[in-house]
């Protein structure tokens, strides 16, 4: 198990007026996803790349029998594709329910850091300008020793519809039983 899963697994009940966030490395800047929303976290490992996926799909992978889709999180933000390392991880989010349009899926990211306790208080709105990814994605920006980290909207980030709209709904439409 690693430490990262460790830590998860350690993590204490948040505090009133506390929220808890995964924080993880993406190109040199830090984000955070809601620790509710995060399942587990595994090592990379080899992807099977899936015809007519919009390229921020980066493949499926099979956790426990169950097809799950991975998302590199740099291409979502219209980056370039991240680049595979000793650190990168890929982070088993569920999104919501399948009527909401969500479901469980992968992220992959350049590296894990940890589980932060940010209180309301330390949270401010998503900025209307400088941001280099889209506004909608980011729920705020987190104020955690000095530094400022930018907690993403995972229902928006990682919204099955408009991902499919990338391809002409070849992800919306994807059933991982056939797969």
């Amino acid at each position: 198990m690693s430490t990262v899963t460790n830590a998860l697994a350690l993590a204490a009940p948040p505090s009133a007026g506390l929220t808890q966030y995964l924080s993880f490395n993406l190109a040199r800047e830090v984000f955070a996803i809601g620790i509710l929303a995060v399942k587990e976290i595994i090592e990379f490992k080899a992807l099977t790349e899936v015809p007519m996926m919009p390229a921020s799909v980066r493949g499926v992978i099979n956790l426990r029998g169950a097809v799950v889709p991975v998302v590199d999180l740099a291409q979502r933000f219209g980056r370039a594709a991240s680049q595979v390392g000793k650190r990168s991880c890929i982070v088993i989010v569920e999104t919501g329910t399948e009527e909401q349009g969500g479901g469980v899926l992968g992220v992959l990211v350049d590296s894990v850091r940890e589980v932060l306790d940010i209180p309301s208080a330390d949270i401010e709105p998503a900025p209307s300008f400088g941001a280099q990814i889209r506004r909608d994605f980011i729920a705020g920006i987190g104020k955690v020793r000095g530094d400022f980290v930018i907690l993403l909207d995972l229902s928006r980030v990682l919204s099955l519809q408009e991902i499919g709209a990338l391809t002409d709904g070849a992800v919306a439409d994807f059933d991982p039983v056939r797969a």
